[in-house]
């Protein structure tokens, strides 16, 4: 088991549609192919994590209309590559620990606000299957997709 204080505590979010379709982001001036993402963002210091999601949803994507699906019941941890240890991303940590939490999507996509926060996270979005997602991952967070998508796979289908 990894010491858990040298990991970065973070959030992430999987938003369905009502076709099961998830929401991605392509993460602004950052190169291809593997930039697309779910949202996700750190925990402020004393913050609650179900605040946290909810926070880091609207500010990447200025959406509030979603309904609480499920959550990881535990941190799901993954290492920063080489190249990023060391570099303001890294910000100091050997990686991040997240737990992820589902949402289904039940505004418009007019909602769907990029420039909704200051700090400008993704320049596009679309709705795409949860293998579209694998594939399009940063492949060393390609471990935590897969986690996270047996974790919330009875989310992606249909709902009427």
């Amino acid at each position: 088991m990894p010491d858990m204080s040298a990991y970065r505590p973070n959030v992430g979010v999987v938003v369905f549609d009502r076709l099961g379709r998830v929401w991605l982001g392509r993460r602004a001036g950052t190169q291809g192919p593997y930039n697309w993402q779910f949202p996700q963002g750190g925990v402020d210091d004393g913050e609650d994590l179900d605040a946290a999601a909810l926070r880091e949803l609207h500010e990447e994507t200025g959406m509030s209309s979603v309904a609480f699906l499920a959550r990881t019941p535990d941190w799901i941890v993954y290492d920063f590559p080489p190249e990023l240890l060391g570099t303001p991303r890294a910000r100091g940590w050997s990686g991040q620990k997240q737990v992820w939490y589902a949402y289904r999507f039940v505004g418009e996509d007019r909602e769907i606000d990029l420039a909704a926060h200051d700090e400008i996270e993704f320049d596009q979005w679309r709705w795409a299957t949860m293998a579209e997602a694998l594939e399009a991952i940063v492949p060393f967070k390609r471990q935590v997709y897969a986690t996270v998508a047996e974790a919330f796979t009875a989310f992606a289908k249909p709902v009427e």
